[in-house]
């Protein structure tokens, strides 16, 4: 029996970006978290969520031209890296990317509609490193700003919070909102460490003063210090700013034993971290609440964080 108000996206395609042998963020990743959620029973219990390819025009609310125009041709001309930075590219990665964003769009739409209050998208590749002309960290396409925007110009919105419990900064979802003021990014991410931004100091410019919050957490943090950040400086953060719309990068390379982190969060604690988010959607903006697959790469560990993420957006 589906669950009404939660749905999921998980297809197949996220799988056909394939780094290849050795890399961290692999095609294995979409396979274990497929796996796990059918043992654990949650994919019965969510609404499934279609696929589509993001458009051009989608993509470019939040990147330039010239990167897009970068992007396909590198990807169409056989390159295996993009020359923007440390992201491996494979013929079907484009199509994978177009689709990774287009999903989580369609996720936007049924929770703006009110067919779902909650969405957990299963994309890769990953997101949050992309600045608007910069492909990086794995990531092709900003996936979750791209789904902010078009919550703000299809839906009509005004106000989203984008909060980042990956253990890397998004470096991009920041760039990319830094001046804008309608969307608040708050990041909890270890410090310092790839990429080496996301120092207490930025906390955005012009309209945007005051819409960018980091807290940036030493090697080893766990609960006390990321639960605390999100206990006291972001919910009073969300006291003033009131989301109409709350977005997640759920990175879950800040879990223990992450190859790729130092941090040392538990499957409990991402529980009781998904809980406060969701008590911020469901104070502030009608419960509406889209969280976005970002990092993991302890196999096992991502599949076990996952299922107790999606297990408390469902209410289990």
């Amino acid at each position: 029996m589906a669950d009404e108000k939660t749905g999921l996206l998980l297809d197949g395609v996220y799988a056909r970006h394939d780094t290849g042998p050795g890399h961290p963020e692999s095609m294995r990743r979409y396979e274990v978290i497929t796996k796990k959620l059918g043992e654990a029973g949650l994919v019965e219990k969510t609404a499934s969520i279609p696929v589509r390819e993001a458009t051009d025009e989608e993509i470019l609310r939040c990147h330039t031209e010239r990167y897009l125009e970068t992007v396909v041709r590198e990807i169409e001309g056989g390159a295996e890296m993009l020359s923007t930075g440390d992201t491996v590219v494979m013929p079907a990665t484009l199509e994978v990317a177009r689709k990774a964003a287009g999903g989580i769009l369609n996720a936007v739409d049924l929770v703006m509609e009110g067919k779902l209050e909650h969405a957990f998208c299963a994309v890769r590749p990953p997101g949050h490193h992309a600045t608007p002309d910069r492909g990086m960290g794995f990531c092709v396409f900003n996936s979750i700003s791209i789904g902010a925007r078009h919550a703000q110009v299809k839906h009509g919105i005004e106000r989203v919070a984008i909060v980042d419990w990956d253990v890397h900064h998004g470096n991009g979802t920041q760039d990319i909102f830094y001046e804008d003021g309608s969307v608040f990014f708050f990041s909890t991410h270890q410090y310092p460490w790839y990429p080496g931004t996301g120092p207490a100091s930025e906390t955005g410019e012009g309209k945007g003063k005051g819409t960018t919050l980091n807290a940036p957490l030493p090697a080893g943090s766990g609960m006390r210090e990321v639960g605390g950040a999100f206990r006291e400086a972001f919910l009073k953060a969300m006291e003033e700013f009131k989301p109409d719309l709350v977005m997640v990068s759920a990175g879950f390379d800040s879990r223990l034993g992450d190859p790729l982190g130092q941090f040392t969060l538990t499957d409990d604690d991402f529980r009781e971290l998904t809980k406060t988010v969701r008590g911020v959607a469901e104070k502030y903006a009608e419960g509406r609440l889209v969280s976005v697959l970002e990092g993991g790469y302890n196999l096992r560990g991502l599949a076990s964080a996952v299922n107790a993420h999606l297990g408390a957006l469902i209410g289990d």
